[in-house]
């Protein structure tokens, strides 16, 4: 089991250059690698391609949302809580290694947790970019998966998540680049991701399974989304059959017990169902320096695709 280590730590293991194919995911908080991508990650590492993670932030600003773990306990504990339960479901997802950028949850716009200058959203980018940059140096990821602009959901930790994602795509390949203080050669040696996707919340996945609810006379949980977010599914280039990895998806959401209630709407439908309705996972390929040109009217069915 990957227990979650600090973003220093180095040098290089051997099992990354035995490893032909590699692959990153960048997430903001404990429990975002559980509720996307978690699928994809599960069957390419079943596969052999090595698979990390970096969580930027400790979740402490997090809600429980699950009545059944409401304690004054695991309120005083919940970084603690979360670091387990992240623990947990990366190695349902077959993740190799975790690693922990080292920021506090910056809570919601206009929160007080938002003001504190230790929050994520408030540190400095340079400083933030290096210890990112140190990771995929050494780590040597193809393919790295991050997020959007969120303009659909702006929580800060998320847009900081895409912000650094996105600078580390030249940064990661820049030897001079090096934050205030730092020497260039602290950071290792540089490297080139052939491959940056953007995850992707499917409108499509949203219709049909708020279809299957009100199917079964359920109130759905989607109903607002599909009302306040644009159908930008036109934007997919890449879709990847998940269905033999729906339960090992399913059984990581759960181990974030504190955040997902098993008799909420995330785990109400069978499993067998959302197989047969959405099997896939879909992605936006927004950087590429391979000869694969994946495009919405011909996606493609691997990541790792072009990558040689």
């Amino acid at each position: 089991m990957p227990q979650p280590v600090d973003w220093r730590w180095s040098p290089r293991p051997a099992e990354v250059d035995a490893a032909h194919r590699r692959l990153m995911a960048v997430h903001a908080h404990p429990d975002d690698e559980a509720s996307k991508g978690a699928g994809t990650v599960a069957k390419l590492s079943e596969s052999g391609v090595r698979a990390t993670l970096v969580t930027c932030t400790g979740g402490e600003e997090g809600d429980i949302l699950n009545p059944a773990m409401e304690s004054h306990e695991i309120r005083l504990r919940l970084p603690e809580v979360r670091m387990r339960e992240l623990t947990e479901a990366s190695d349902v997802c077959g993740y190799a290694a975790v690693y922990l950028l080292g920021y506090r949850d910056s809570g919601m716009p206009d929160t007080d947790p938002n003001n504190r200058p230790d929050a994520f959203v408030n540190v400095d980018f340079e400083e933030a970019l290096g210890r990112l940059v140190r990771i995929m140096r050494r780590e040597r990821p193809h393919v790295v998966l991050g997020y959007d602009a969120h303009e659909a959901y702006p929580h800060p930790d998320h847009i900081m998540a895409h912000r650094l994602t996105m600078a580390a795509w030249d940064a990661a390949a820049d030897p001079s680049f090096a934050p205030a203080g730092i020497e260039p050669a602290q950071l290792g040696e540089p490297w080139e991701i052939r491959k940056l996707y953007w995850f992707h919340w499917s409108h499509r996945r949203m219709v049909v399974l708020h279809e299957e609810f009100l199917r079964r006379g359920w109130e759905s949980p989607f109903g607002e989304w599909l009302a306040h977010r644009a159908d930008t599914d036109g934007a997919v280039t890449t879709r990847i059959d998940v269905a033999g990895q729906v339960g090992r998806a399913r059984e990581a959401l759960s181990a974030h017990r504190t955040q997902v209630d098993p008799d909420g709407f995330w785990l109400k439908l069978p499993e067998e169902v959302v197989a047969r309705l959405h099997p896939y996972e879909e992605y936006v390929l927004v950087r590429n320096r391979t000869a694969s040109e994946p495009t919405a009217s011909n996606p493609e069915d691997d990541l790792l695709a072009g990558v040689t």
